[in-house]
């Protein structure tokens, strides 16, 4: 018989129809997958977040044993443990006498430079599990002139059918969003994302998670993530069942007492390959017909998975492995130790990170127009921005975090992603929320001692920006009502703003 293959599996590839496994041969090949040191603290991951891919990682091994694989797994504390991957797979093909690798193109350029790097024939094969590969996403963008996620999303829906009335969109429109912006209501009687108590297996992970990893931010407390394939798609049947009904109306929303409100959180399951694309969508399209969810909520979901998700790592792939370093906005001042827990007199912010320490999770708007939109502001360098959202959240993984943060939270891709920076003032968050109504801060003053530091640092960064910005059209009538604000309050506004900013720099509380 031939010399066995060695067949990469990534904590992120959990999935049975990973390119890998299908072009190997079970009866001669070797399933390596391992816990090493390097995939958990190249970022400071949260410890949720490690604790999840770990046990998620040893049932879908034990899942590959049972269907006749032989599976080289390699524990986090095995004592042979090399601590990387390119280690690991080295020390595997000496074992077995392998000398090719066949893996599935990871989702990091980080990885797959490691990987090329190695003295073994290694195969990558394309990543497809996503609806749109690099190749048609490459082909979609070549020629235009700017890359707009609803432009692909249409591209999508159209091949896909998903939502579709023959040639036209199911409901008459493309975006149901005018229908998806209203402020939620303190209700204790929303079901939430399913829980599942963690089994022994679990178990067993936190208490090595806890030993290894617990000075690394976050909360292993009250661990209730899904770790196997049965208990994602069980969360995706709760959610269609209780939460997409009303997830359309109320997606923006932000609750001091619900951080998850109508929101599936499906996200680490999408991205570690427990659940697939097309099935979620599948899921939330057979509702809408069924009757038991409107068309609002149906394609604003819908529009998550199928545009922005796919539309994302598109725009990672085609941007190349310097996309994390753009900053083209020259930003480079130092994260705010607010963002690892140090008090804050903002409610908004206080709120946001605790919820992330405590849960590994924040939905898109907290992540957008408070955390993402205070960085902008403040001008924090992208890259701390971006390191800070890789580690903190169980569902990022670099493909599709950091064009999220470098493009469309940051701008520092200069409008490859957006076209227009995602920034607010305090009226914004007050709107869509509670954190205004017991804060320290009156978002209603536009200066003063107890102005939202939203509101001042706002028009720090348009004035300081102007050159870039005052052309756009989408942003034009801002810089107008700017310009005829009496220039007494514009230049109070700029010198409060401007001391808040060296407060911040000076690691003062604010």
């Amino acid at each position: 018989m031939s010399a066995p293959r060695l067949v990469l599996v990534l904590g992120d590839q959990l999935s049975e129809e990973i390119a890998a496994l299908k072009a190997a041969d079970p009866a001669r090949d070797v399933v390596v997958m391992a816990e090493v040191a390097d995939e958990a603290t190249y970022a400071p991951h949260h410890p949720k977040k490690i604790a999840f891919v770990l046990a998620a990682m040893r049932k879908f091994a034990a899942r590959l044993a049972q269907q006749g694989w032989t599976v080289a797994y390699t524990l986090l504390d095995d004592p042979g443990n090399s601590g990387s991957i390119p280690g690991e797979l080295m020390r595997r093909a000496e074992a077995y006498g392998a000398g090719e690798v066949i893996a599935t193109t990871p989702g990091e350029w980080r990885l797959i430079g490691l990987l090329d790097a190695l003295p073994l024939t290694v195969r990558q094969l394309p990543d497809d599990r996503f609806l749109c590969s690099n190749a048609h996403f490459a082909q979609w963008a070549e020629g235009r002139k700017t890359r707009r996620m609803e432009h692909f999303y249409r591209v999508m829906r159209r091949e896909s059918g998903i939502l579709m009335d023959g040639d036209a969109p199911e409901g008459g429109k493309w975006n149901f969003d005018h229908d998806n912006r209203k402020p939620a209501s303190d209700d204790l009687l929303r079901a939430g994302p399913l829980r599942h108590a963690p089994d022994a297996t679990t178990r067993a992970v936190l208490d090595l998670v806890a030993e290894r990893f617990g000075d690394h931010f976050g909360s292993l407390d009250d661990f209730w993530f899904a770790t196997d394939r049965d208990g994602a798609r069980a969360a995706l049947d709760h959610f269609i069942a209780h939460g997409l009904t009303e997830f359309g109306a109320y997606q923006d929303a932000m609750l001091r007492s619900d951080g998850f409100l109508n929101h599936a959180v499906i996200g680490l399951y999408l991205n570690a390959g427990l659940l697939g694309p097309r099935e979620v969508c599948d899921a939330a399209e057979a509702a809408y017909r069924a009757g038991r969810a409107p068309i609002n909520s149906a394609e604003g979901f819908i529009r998550q998975i199928l545009g922005w998700r796919e539309f994302m790592r598109g725009t990672y792939f085609l941007e190349g492995p310097g996309y994390m370093a753009r900053n083209e906005l020259g930003h480079d001042g130092a994260l705010p130790a607010l963002y690892w827990g140090a008090p804050t007199h903002m409610n908004c912010l206080s709120d946001v990170v605790e919820q992330t320490r405590r849960e590994a999770y924040a939905h898109h708007i907290q992540r957008l127009m408070v955390t993402g939109n205070f960085a902008l502001l403040a001008g924090v360098d992208p890259a701390a921005v971006h390191e800070w959202y890789l580690a903190v959240y169980a569902d990022a993984y670099e493909w599709v975090e950091a064009p999220n943060v470098i493009g469309m939270s940051q701008f520092a891709d200069g409008g490859a992603v957006g076209s227009k920076p995602y920034v607010s003032s305090g009226a914004y968050i007050d709107r869509m929320s509670d954190y205004c109504k017991s804060c320290a801060y009156r978002v209603r003053d536009k200066k003063g001692p107890r102005a939202c530091p939203f509101n001042l640092l706002y028009w720090h960064f348009l004035d300081r920006h102007r050159d870039r910005f005052a052309a756009n059209p989408r942003m034009a009538q801002i810089y107008r009502n700017w310009d005829r604000m009496d220039p007494a309050k514009r230049e109070t506004v700029l010198t409060e703003a401007g001391a808040l900013l060296a407060r911040l720099a000076k690691g003062e509380t604010v």
